[in-house]
């Protein structure tokens, strides 16, 4: 049956049956072509072979989005100049923006620019097109009246001939577009590689990145040099689908899913630190505790580990400690209120008890192009306990106004509940532009909104390093103070020219009448001195526990190239919990949930020299550690630490202190990594006032992210990535008369399987 159709015309013929390897046989002229992927070489993980999936009819090739194609040489590309047949089976697991206008190629091999070649591909929102060049002229044909759904079998094809003069597209056996071309000059060949995946003028992102890419499976692709009748191109449809009873089959999710299971042999990457399958986050968000789960949202791009069509990720975990991964939660969608991104929100239940997501839904044919949305959980309808589904309100909530703040920046709603209304601050600046600030909003039934004005507005003059933008606004209340006042944290992120990007704070006063915020402390205070690392907040209130709980990106800083051969950039921190202190200012501690990670124990010791400490420390190593230590320091004792992340010879090694005189907390990576492409280096450092409390560190190393919570005051999260294996030593930093009250050490487990 193989072939039947138009046999006599077949050029090329990728089955993709491989199901291993890095080579696509063309059964047609007997060509092994290359088969391009990120991990294929294995930097940093074990080599991994492309992701070669079931298919429609035997095997079926996983494009990851951003690394995987198939390339034949133009020298042996078949001629298709007077007429030509593609077809293909596909299933899309994202769609691309299209930069530059491109399409994500299915097959191709063209110069736009020079009018040459074809290309046939898929856009923005399922749309799909062929393209040539013809007579010095370039032809589009297009079908966005039946998009190709993302996660669905779709068998596509496309037509051109020259005597004929015109281009046909066909799906599932069915014509859905026609073009007529102005003459016969014929298609104008290109002299460029035959790509599969891959568009030919991919637009450059940075280094290795290239947008244009396909990403999904596909399957079944083939190239006849002539243009097949619709029975002929009806008939290669049902070849398969005799085996599946007639019918397209449907994919199951773990066929088509983003597979961290690549992921798990980098030794790079966190593996108790929650973090995407693959590819692409920032900041984790929306966390909402519902029926016994917690879930927690984070900014994704599926099509690769760089920044650009971000989408919702999905956890959820019964202690905030072991994650699983869900299906993305929401992705922009044409029609709906956010087409052009999904971004930062929060997350509460509604007057019915149904969890709602607030959104910053994307919309750049609108001004702004940053509005308020709402998406609904579908569970009561479906039974879904993992709140997979979500469905969006048609319109949205919130349309920034003129004089509502800094018109155009207008972003990351927090909602909560309380004297029945809801309350909402949104990212913004002042209408002048000179400072950042949140806008404070109310409502009655969550759909129609009452504006404020700004929630609290900071000196720009003596605080420059705020911006005039704040990100992620949160408000979490912290009890009663010393003065027996309601007090309440209050965190942001600056952006803008001369922002200093951390998660700052203020505790203060909240006026709920007004919706207005009174700080007790005019200056910024920073939860981690960690620099650029600890970012990103958002925050609730467990419901279990009274806790307030505080949720942050781990930045990775990394090259692109590096993510790029990694197939992963950034993860989710901690969670931390966040309370205040007797003596007016913030705890910070971990969530004590995390020893359910504990493995076995290396280390306990307690009133021992730092020597006879190190002599112990000598016979220990690891990457994936628990420590805490606790000094009791001499008034000689101006620094006190310890090393991680050690090579045997002290050449890599990176240095977690206290320096007592200067009140200092800090990190020093110049001899973190011997590597000339990290950008991991030098030192980070912040100011630790102990006020006569104990010097008490506990860490968190895992891979390459380091949290070290200090005191229970402050933090600081940092990144270290070694070149050498050896690199896994620890040893302590002190002057010889220092001693060491205390020293724990665990193996911390990994939350993966």
């Amino acid at each position: 049956m193989e072939n039947r159709v138009g046999s006599d015309r077949l050029l090329a013929h990728w089955r993709l049956d491989e199901s291993g390897g890095s080579a696509a046989l063309d059964s047609s002229s007997g060509i092994q072509d290359k088969v391009s992927y990120s991990l294929l070489k294995g930097r940093f993980s074990n080599p991994s072979d492309p992701g070669w999936r079931p298919g429609i009819s035997g095997g079926a090739l996983l494009f990851d989005g951003y690394s995987t194609w198939i390339t034949r040489q133009a020298s042996l590309a078949p001629r298709l100049d007077d007429a030509f047949t593609i077809t293909a089976w596909v299933a899309p697991r994202s769609y691309e923006w299209g930069a530059e206008n491109r399409l994500s190629a299915i097959v191709n091999q063209h110069n736009r620019e020079a009018a040459e070649g074809f290309v046939f591909g898929l856009f923005r929102h399922g749309a799909w097109s062929l393209q040539l060049g013809s007579g010095g002229s370039w032809h589009e044909l297009w079908c966005r009246h039946r998009p190709l759904e993302k996660g669905k079998w779709s068998h596509v094809a496309a037509t051109y001939c020259k005597k004929e003069g015109v281009m046909r597209l066909y799906l599932n056996g069915e014509q859905t577009a026609e073009m007529s071309l102005p003459d016969d000059a014929g298609m104008t060949l290109s002299g460029e590689d035959l790509l599969i995946g891959k568009n030919n003028q991919s637009t450059v992102l940075a280094e290795a990145f290239r947008h244009n890419m396909f990403d999904g499976l596909m399957d079944d692709v083939r190239i006849y040099g002539s243009a097949l009748s619709i029975v002929e191109i009806a008939s290669i449809f049902k070849e398969p689908l005799a085996s599946h009873g007639f019918a397209v089959p449907a994919i199951p999710y773990e066929v088509i899913r983003l597979d961290r299971t690549p992921m798990l042999s980098d030794r790079h990457r966190p593996q108790y630190h929650a973090s995407p399958p693959v590819h692409w986050m920032n900041e984790p968000h929306a966390p909402i505790y519902f029926e016994g789960k917690y879930h927690l949202f984070y900014q994704h791009n599926p099509q690769g580990p760089y920044w650009a069509q971000i989408h919702w990720g999905h956890w959820v975990s019964e202690d905030m400690v072991h994650w699983r991964d869900l299906p993305i939660a929401l992705a922009p969608e044409k029609g709906a209120v956010d087409p052009d991104g999904v971004w930062s929100g929060s997350a509460c239940l509604d007057e019915f008890g149904v969890p709602a997501l607030f959104i910053t839904a994307g919309d750049d044919s609108a001004s702004p192009n940053q509005r308020v949305g709402l998406a609904r959980s579908k569970f009561r309808l479906d039974g879904d306990s993992d709140l997979t589904y979500w469905e969006k309100h048609p319109n949205p909530l919130i349309v920034q106004e003129q004089g509502q703040g800094k018109f155009g920046d207008f972003r990351d709603p927090f909602v909560w509940k309380e004297d029945g209304l809801w309350r909402l601050l949104i990212g913004s600046g002042t209408s002048d532009g000179q400072s950042g600030t949140a806008l404070a909003y109310s409502s009655a039934d969550m759909i129609h909104w009452t504006y404020h004005g700004p929630f609290y507005v900071s000196d720009p003059e003596r605080f420059p390093y705020l911006g005039n933008m704040w990100e992620l606004p949160v408000l979490l209340p912290l009890g009663k103070g010393a003065d027996g006042r309601e007090k309440h944290l209050f965190l942001i992120s600056p952006l803008g020219p001369g922002a200093d990007v951390e998660v700052f704070y203020w505790i203060g006063e909240y006026n709920r009448e007004q919706m207005r915020f009174s700080p007790d402390h005019e200056e910024p205070q920073l939860i981690d001195v960690g620099d650029f690392h600890f970012t990103g907040p958002s925050g609730m209130v467990d419901p279990k526990t009274g806790r307030n709980i505080v949720f942050t990106i781990a930045q990775g800083e990394r090259t692109p190239q590096i993510d790029y051969d990694s197939g992963w950039a950034h993860n989710a921190g901690l969670p931390v919990s966040v309370f205040l202190r007797p003596d007016g200012r913030l705890g910070i501690e971990p969530i004590g949930e995390l020893a359910s990670l504990r493995g076995r124990q290396l280390c306990s010791l307690r009133d021992v020299t730092l020597e006879e400490a190190n002599r112990e420390l000598a016979n220990l190593q690891g990457d994936m550690l628990e420590i805490q230590v606790e000094f009791e320091t001499s008034l000689a004792d101006s620094m006190v630490g310890i090393w991680i992340r050690q090579s045997s010879d002290r050449a890599e090694e990176t240095l977690i202190f206290y320096d007592k005189l200067a009140a200092e907390l800090g990190v020093n990576r110049e001899k973190t990594t011997l590597s000339t492409e990290e950008r991991t280096r030098g030192i980070q450092s912040g100011r630790l006032d102990l006020d006569g409390e104990a010097l008490k560190f506990h860490i968190y190393l895992d891979k390459s992210l380091v949290e070290a919570y200090v005191s229970g005051l402050k933090s600081l999260t940092t990144r270290v990535y070694p070149s050498r294996l050896d690199a896994t030593g620890l040893q302590l930093e002190g002057s010889p008369d220092t001693v060491i009250k205390s020293i724990d050490i665990w193996i911390m487990n990994s939350i993966y399987q």
